[in-house]
């Protein structure tokens, strides 16, 4: 039996969405609907694409940087990177009104470049920061906050896996990808400290400075060497990553390899890195690598069937067809992004929309790389945004029970509104996150 490409399109996102909101892990469900209707519209020998899908994931190189970048990033969670980079900060911002939180953003920014993975750095920025700053006093919301806003930064400094994702299946260079998206983080990160800055100022009570006792016992306990060796080393770790990207000896697959050895040597460094950490640190990786590259099987089964039956076409027609013009597409197609960042991973949404929007935005004008750093941006939306708000989520599994669900949800409200006010900001300059990648070429 026949259908048109419009209802073949119908059937498979109905069916998508029926298996999604069934409960069923999103990887299966593309698979299997892709699967499946693809043995329905061409016969018994489309099971062929099941194999074919694990065979093109397994030799695809840019994904092998996927569990190196995931190695690194466990590696230095275990090895006790996060401490030492927050006593560093503690000691240089603890003075400041809100220095805990500005020394928080500041961990989270250089502890994302580490491990490009928001669950480790979410919990690890909140197991180091949240016991100082409630001892302080410091306001509970803004703390929550910023620690789970400033734990998204993984998403957008590098290395991060969604840049790793995502670059391949819009047909970007990974390397670029990076440097644009770092500028737009960096940005990120730098709001949050302002916005945090003006609110501790104008009422110190939100957050009151170290005493200068307590800074003088950190500083002797620590002490200068120890300051600097906290903060320099994992910092040259994220610079001779981004770097050897940047000037072109090395990939990012090499370049996470590479990040993956300093690690090791770090951790080795700091005297707390042992077998049993390595092993840790490996199960980890499996685990996370698994998930990320099974997702991606299904996705490549389900967008080849999707895109045999015409369904790409369809939805390119749909959307270009509407009266809303250049930028009113463009806009529909970011609610489209928020309203599935409400319900599912970033993952799912990445192979969902990116292969149906990365044309459409081509075919309206906007620079390729501009348009996948404006939406990896909006990715980290995800994160934050109730009802699947992963942030809060692991940001709940480390809190005391006051920091109760509506607490967090109501603490993020204004990082959302500052991500949406920079997410304005680059619309409208795009020259700002250009301006590296096109010194890289």
């Amino acid at each position: 039996m026949a259908f048109t490409p419009e209802t073949n399109t119908i059937i498979m996102f109905l069916m998508m969405f029926i298996g999604i909101f069934s409960g069923y892990q999103l990887a299966f469900v593309l698979s299997g609907v892709g699967l499946l209707y693809g043995v329905f519209l061409f016969g018994l020998s489309y099971i062929n694409t099941l194999t074919m899908a694990f065979f093109n994931v397994m030799q695809n190189y840019v994904l092998l940087a996927i569990p190196l970048f995931v190695l690194m990033g466990n590696i230095m969670q275990d090895s006790g990177a996060g401490k030492k980079i927050y006593d560093g900060f503690y000691v240089l911002l603890g003075k400041l009104n809100g220095g805990l939180l500005l020394t928080t953003n500041a961990l989270a920014t250089l502890f994302g470049a580490c491990t490009g993975v928001v669950g480790a750095s979410v919990t690890t920025v909140g197991t180091l920061s949240l016991p100082a700053m409630m001892e302080r006093g410091y306001d509970k919301k803004l703390a929550a906050g910023m620690i789970c806003a400033g734990g998204c930064l993984g998403v957008l400094i590098p290395p991060s896996i969604m840049i790793v994702v995502y670059g391949p299946i819009a047909g970007i260079s990974v390397g670029g990808l990076f440097m644009s998206v770092m500028t737009a983080g960096l940005i990120l990160s730098a709001f949050y400290m302002v916005y945090t800055a003006i609110r501790c100022n104008k009422n110190p009570n939100l957050g009151l400075p170290i005493s200068e006792e307590n800074r003088e016992k950190a500083i002797k306990e620590i002490g200068l060497k120890g300051i600097v060796f906290s903060i320099i080393p994992p910092l040259f770790i994220m610079i001779a990553v981004l770097g050897s990207i940047f000037f072109g000896i090395a990939a990012p697959t090499e370049a996470a390899a590479v990040g993956v050895v300093a690690s090791i040597i770090l951790g080795l460094a700091y005297k707390n890195f042992h077998i049993k950490d390595l092993k840790k640190s490996l199960e980890g990786t499996l685990i996370t690598s698994s998930m990320i590259l099974t997702m991606s099987v299904g996705a490549i089964i389900f967008i080849s069937t999707f895109n045999s039956l015409g369904g790409i076409g369809v939805v390119s027609r749909f959307i270009l067809g509407l009266p809303f013009g250049k930028w009113g597409i463009f806009l529909l197609m970011f609610i489209v992004t928020a309203i599935l960042g409400m319900f599912l991973d970033w993952i799912g949404i990445v192979y969902l929309v990116v292969p149906l929007f990365t044309p459409i935005a081509a075919e309206l004008g906007f620079n390729p790389l501009w348009f996948a750093t404006m939406m990896i941006l909006f990715l980290q939306f995800s994160y934050l945004t109730p009802p699947f708000a992963l942030a809060v989520f692991y940001f709940r599994s480390i809190s005391p029970p006051e920091f109760t669900t509506g607490l967090l949800y109501r603490a993020v409200v204004p990082f959302i509104i500052i991500q949406v006010i920079v997410f304005l900001l680059l619309t409208t300059f795009p020259g700002i996150v250009l301006w590296l990648p096109n010194m890289m070429s």
